[in-house]
């Protein structure tokens, strides 16, 4: 499982580029940010740091991602299916480290 989500960070990197030309409201990401949508049903738009990519956990959801959406993510940008809460508490906790 560890080399399938390290295939996935480049993957991630060709993500980013493309969903900036999707939606106008990608504009406002600040360098060094990138925009997720979060949620199972209602999805919600967060902007994280890029450097929670590489966090073991981030990844762990990354992967989620992967097995539901493949590389097609329905929002133009880069969709992780779980719920509000746990994404906002696992980022609080990202935050601190």
């Amino acid at each position: 499982m560890g080399i399938r989500l390290l295939s996935l960070v480049p993957h991630a990197k060709q993500i980013l580029k493309m969903q900036s030309s999707f939606t106008k409201n990608q504009l406002d990401v600040p360098k060094g940010h990138v925009a997720v949508y979060v949620g199972e049903i209602q999805r919600k738009r967060f902007v994280v740091p890029i450097s929670y990519l590489n966090h073991p956990s981030f990844q762990k959801l990354l992967g989620h991602a992967e097995e539901e959406f493949g590389f097609h993510h329905p929002q133009g940008g880069l969709t992780i299916p779980c719920r509000e809460d746990a994404f906002v508490d696992l980022t609080s906790r990202l935050q601190v480290s």
